[in-house]
């Protein structure tokens, strides 16, 4: 059963990413075009009230889950997302747009509090068969949107905006029927039922992981800035074509893939915390390395830098919480997260829109580099006791702290 969730788990999570990068790759063209898009504020503005939609329903969703069967949850997310993509080319105003984007996050946000803490919960009391499974699951969803770079810029640059939006559109309802087909013979009805979801509840949730909070604030904001703006600032600061910028952030995602993969190994030899530390510090580098780049060869090469380190954190962030919650707050817990994560997106990605039509298309990735050291030196500071004793020692299996 645990290797069957994962299995679906995995081709979800690669159509869900996918999914929230496949519209915001067509921006720069739009942009260039002036069709639909004409300011950096724009971009900004889809981002900040997409993620915001996100937001508001993944709270719903943690509702939903423990009303519904899981899989049938999927079900109507993927199906969703697939609709959503498809409508996007009929966009005529900026407003439709607007809508149809919209419509997109809605229907992805069920994966992340959901599944994510359905695959957690499958492998309570393994320190090891964790970190595996969220290093596994991360790096699909790293799969997905590295398959979304490949192909959008060079569809678009052959064809049109249009048709990598029809093409992944299509393409999506294969992973949905391979996802629901891996999910035979599963059900999630004896899953833990929470006793209550009133506010003290979510409260008593985010009291449990609000040490991570700084690390979640770190997911949301490294995403947003990469996929939302580094785009525009390949293409229009660079001039770098959108088939080969395309190719640039599958290379991103693609090294972000590698270290996803190999979390659960190097976690056992180095210890969650080292990897996690290493992790922050060199995402710092990276985005300072990105934001002052004279020439494109240095930004490319801090943005395939920064992918290996941004999405090294995401497995570590899982863990940590899997490791320490009980597992009937789970679903709760990981909605905290990700909605963590969204709000960190949402506010960084609206303000560095007006910070590049202001000061350049550079500008939010300093922003972003700026805070991110803020981050690491919090983590930095704290001791042993902060993390949790055993974290110091690498290779043991841990069940509590990190």
């Amino acid at each position: 059963m645990k290797k069957k969730i994962l299995l679906s788990a995995s081709l979800f999570h690669a159509l869900n990413d996918a999914a929230s990068i496949i519209t915001p790759t067509i921006f720069p063209i739009l942009y260039s075009q002036g069709f639909l898009i004409t300011s950096y504020a724009q971009i900004g503005l889809l981002s900040n009230l997409g993620l915001l939609t996100t937001l508001i329903m993944q709270f719903l969703a943690v509702r939903l889950s423990y009303r519904h069967e899981y899989r049938h949850l999927l079900l109507a997310s993927g199906l969703g997302i697939c609709a959503a993509i498809a409508l996007v080319p009929f966009a005529r105003t900026f407003g439709m747009l607007l809508l149809f984007f919209v419509l997109v996050r809605v229907f992805s946000s069920f994966y992340h509090p959901v599944v994510i803490a359905w695959i957690s919960k499958s492998r309570a009391g393994s320190g090891k068969e964790l970190d595996d499974a969220m290093g596994i699951q991360s790096g699909s969803g790293n799969v997905g949107v590295m398959l979304a770079y490949l192909s959008v810029g060079f569809l678009a640059q052959r064809w049109s905006w249009k048709t990598p939006l029809f093409v992944w559109g299509f393409a999506g309802l294969g992973l949905v029927g391979l996802g629901m087909l891996a999910l035979r013979g599963v059900s999630s009805r004896n899953e833990e039922r929470a006793a209550s979801l009133g506010p003290a509840s979510w409260a008593r949730s985010l009291l449990a992981i609000k040490r991570f909070i700084p690390g979640f604030f770190f997911g949301g904001m490294g995403w947003s800035v990469t996929v939302y703006y580094a785009p525009s600032l390949l293409n229009h600061r660079f001039h770098i074509p959108m088939g080969r910028t395309g190719l640039y952030l599958a290379l991103w995602i693609g090294i972000g893939t590698i270290t996803g993969y190999g979390y659960g190994t190097w976690s056992r030899r180095f210890g969650r915390k080292n990897v996690f530390l290493l992790s922050l510090g060199g995402a710092v580098v990276s985005l300072l390395l990105i934001g002052f780049a004279p020439f494109k060869e240095l930004a490319v090469a801090g943005l395939l830098a920064f992918g290996g380190f941004l999405l090294m954190t995401y497995p570590s962030l899982h863990t940590f919480v899997g490791s320490t919650v009980p597992p009937e707050g789970q679903t709760q817990a990981f909605s905290w997260v990700s909605n963590i994560q969204l709000i960190s997106g949402a506010l960084i990605s609206l303000a560095a829109g007006f910070l590049s039509d202001a000061f350049g298309i550079q500008l939010p990735f300093i922003l972003t580099g700026i805070l991110t050291l803020a981050i690491f030196a919090f983590y930095a500071g704290r001791g042993p006791e902060f993390f949790g004793a055993k974290a110091e020692t690498p290779g043991e299996t841990l069940i509590d702290g990190f």
